[in-house]
């Protein structure tokens, strides 16, 4: 067995990639002719790496996980030991085995991804996530703050996004309902795509200038792919304008923007007079 690398956050990029090598395998063996049977093994086989893994290395640490049973009940009380641990701890993981299940199931689809992030308690950090990696197996990449990204610069024309056309990132099944009117009147395109992880590293790289969403996250869903933005200097906030805050007592985190840090100001005064 080759010792994973010490660092968090070397650390977190090699769960990430072990996690998305398994679900290639999965994938490839499996085949799409039942989705929900795909999906159904992506989310155990990931989840079942992330656990193992950080059991064996980091067992002193806490962890929260999409696949965990009750991870998605609102309140300490209801979710028992596990959480009650969570709350208390000094280190948590925040993991999303499978960000994307659709795009998973979906023959040719890349656009889905595996999160893993640590949180660390600290006056000092922020939102609290110190190290974070998202991997995007069917595209052979992960983005991850162990070796940062450079801060994105457009692969289009240098126009675009800079008093142009914007490019926002949206879902393909449940963008929230004023993103359109939002589109419209800052003069922006939406560009449909799959999991959030995915989305945010559009973002990161230049490919779409913003990712908006509201109407319903979990922590999961963006503890690793904001620690990647805000580490190349991105914005990264609640639609409010608002810090995001993980490893709360409700793991609910329902909204979300990522952009540069140049369409802040407007993006945030376009989301106050829509999205009310």
């Amino acid at each position: 067995m080759v010792n994973p690398p010490v660092s968090d956050a070397a650390f977190a990029r090699w769960l990430a990639v072990r996690a998305g090598q398994a679900l290639l395998t999965v994938r490839e063996e499996m085949g799409y002719a039942d989705p929900g049977a795909l999906k159904a093994a992506g989310d155990k086989v990931s989840h079942d790496v992330l656990r193992t893994e950080l059991a064996r290395w980091r067992p002193a640490d806490a962890v929260l996980s999409e696949e965990d049973e009750g991870s998605r009940l609102a309140w300490a009380a209801e979710l028992g030991a596990g959480a009650v641990r969570r709350l208390s701890a000094d280190r948590v993981w925040i993991v999303d085995p499978l960000d994307g299940t659709r795009e998973f199931a979906e023959e040719g689809r890349a656009d889905w991804a595996v999160h893993v992030a640590l949180w660390q308690r600290s006056e000092s950090s922020g939102h609290g996530v110190v190290a974070g990696a998202v991997a995007l197996p069917a595209q052979h990449r992960v983005l991850a703050t162990d070796v940062v990204p450079p801060y994105p610069v457009p692969v289009r024309d240098e126009l675009d996004g800079l008093g142009g056309v914007i490019r926002l990132a949206a879902s393909r099944s449940r963008p929230p309902v004023f993103l359109t009117d939002l589109a419209d009147e800052i003069g922006a395109l939406l560009v449909p795509m799959g999991s959030a992880g995915a989305k945010i590293a559009a973002v990161i790289d230049g490919e779409v200038d913003a990712y908006v969403h509201a109407g319903g996250q979990y922590e999961w869903d963006s503890a690793a792919p904001v620690a990647v933005a805000t580490a190349t200097g991105l914005h990264a906030s609640r639609i409010d304008g608002s810090a995001l805050e993980y490893n709360g007592a409700d793991p609910r985190l329902p909204d979300l923007l990522v952009c540069r840090t140049h369409l802040t100001s407007r993006l945030l005064a376009a989301l106050r007079r829509h999205s009310g």
